[in-house]
């Protein structure tokens, strides 16, 4: 299996940019799809961003589209979110997660693993 720990959140300015880490350790970390979700208070976890094992495909929800931009270093073993022109929608816990599977749906049930959050906030 595979653990993973986030980095990178923090207090932001409206219109400023994160960059959020998540580390693996433990399994090869080219064998795993990964994402990044969200939680704000009160509304359920959903995909932020996704990243296929070779880091060639790519999704983003429609809200992030443009303002974020997910990569990955299998050298590494790292996962990155860069997030720009933020905005007080995007304060959330940011969870990073993996799959050995093919996710479909990018829902949360199809991710095996996951970080234990790190918490962004911005303020407007």
């Amino acid at each position: 299996q595979v653990q993973l720990v986030e980095s990178g959140g923090g207090l932001v300015q409206a219109g400023g940019s994160l960059r959020l880490s998540c580390a693996a350790s433990g399994r090869t970390f080219s064998s795993y799809a990964m994402a990044w979700f969200r939680q704000a208070p009160g509304k359920e976890r959903s995909v932020v961003a996704s990243i296929s094992r070779s880091g060639t495909i790519l999704y983003y929800a429609n809200s992030v589209r443009g303002r974020f931009t997910i990569s990955r270093d299998n050298a590494k073993n790292t996962v990155y979110l860069q997030m720009n022109s933020l905005n007080a929608e995007d304060t959330a816990v940011y969870y990073c997660a993996a799959t050995e599977g093919i996710p479909r749906t990018r829902a949360p049930t199809e991710y095996e693993y996951w970080g234990q959050g790190t918490l962004v906030t911005v303020s407007s």
